[in-house]
């Protein structure tokens, strides 16, 4: 109970904090994308210090919701950011649920509950060599950069689904090396983990997803940017878990016929939820960007 509660204050904090977050980097300029200087300018909008503050909360809770459970158990509740961002964004619009923004409420924690019951996720499994390790850490984040590449030649819109799509890659990626942080710090205390590479990964990959979702803010609204960083994030730390930390699933056939329906059910209510009219085409209230044109001039 004390990690399913820690996982969803921190989906609450994260969801209001990505809500904040886009709001201010609409503002950027767009030459911005992709290049530092877009965090050092967003850096200077208090709107989006604020959403970092939250943000970082949420981070904080889900790392202690990872050190006392597994990975496979929590990134599934993670996916729930969206419902609270969604949340503020129907506050901010002035529009209501309707059946569409509940149906993907409803598929989410349909799907987050089906898959929790059927793949009974669990830690004591054999962690994996380092060759493995490293083998699954280079696969993901090679395909982040892959998508990256690919982003950069396409429109604009796409190129912010593509860009969170990396950056939910990286963040999965990051929860699982927090988990191994957090448990080289329980066996060697704390002052082992700074003799490790762990913790030095899971702080560049925060740098590295931060500015591909900021990018990817700026360049789309929060309802085409947001839903593929919710749907990869517990995609990939899954992924991760089951490939260098240990965790178990159930490989029975029903069990995993669940375990896909669930994961289906979750992408899918992510989608329905990021596509929902509550997330505002632009949460400024300016012209909504079209494929990298610019917005015509305010007579």
């Amino acid at each position: 109970m004390a990690v399913f509660l820690l996982a969803v204050g921190a989906a609450c904090c994260l969801g209001l904090g990505f809500v904040l977050q886009q709001h201010a980097a609409q503002l950027a300029p767009r030459s911005d994308l992709l290049r530092w200087r877009l965090l050092l300018d967003l850096c200077r909008i208090p709107e989006w210090l604020l959403g970092i503050g939250i943000m970082i909360i949420g981070l904080v809770l889900s790392a202690l919701a990872l050190g006392a459970g597994e990975v496979s158990q929590v990134e599934p509740v993670l996916t729930s950011n969206l419902v609270f961002a969604m949340a503020l964004a129907s506050r901010i619009s002035r529009q209501r649920l309707g059946r569409s923004g509940w149906g993907g409420v409803v598929l989410l924690g349909v799907g987050v509950t089906a898959f929790i019951l059927a793949g009974d996720p669990r830690s004591g499994g054999r962690t994996a060599d380092e060759l493995r390790h490293w083998l699954v850490v280079g696969i993901v984040a090679g395909l982040a950069l892959l998508l990256v590449s690919l982003a950069r030649r396409l429109p604009l819109f796409e190129e912010a689904t593509i860009l969170a799509l990396a950056a939910g890659l990286l963040y999965g990626l990051q929860d699982a090396l927090t988990r191994a942080t957090a448990s080289i710090a329980d066996s060697g205390g704390v002052l082992s983990v700074l003799h490790r590479w762990q913790p030095y990964a899971v702080v560049a990959l925060g740098v590295f997803g931060l500015l591909l979702v900021q990018s990817a803010f700026e360049a789309a609204p929060l309802r085409i940017s947001l839903p593929a960083l919710t749907a990869a994030q517990p995609l990939a730390g899954i992924a991760c878990a089951v490939g260098f930390l240990g965790d178990r699933l159930r490989v029975t056939p029903g069990a995993l016929t669940w375990e896909v329906l669930g994961l289906l059910a979750m992408v899918t209510g992510v989608v329905v939820i990021g596509r929902h009219p509550s997330m505002p085409a632009a949460c400024g209230g300016g012209p909504e960007r079209n494929n990298g044109s610019p917005a015509p001039p305010s007579e």
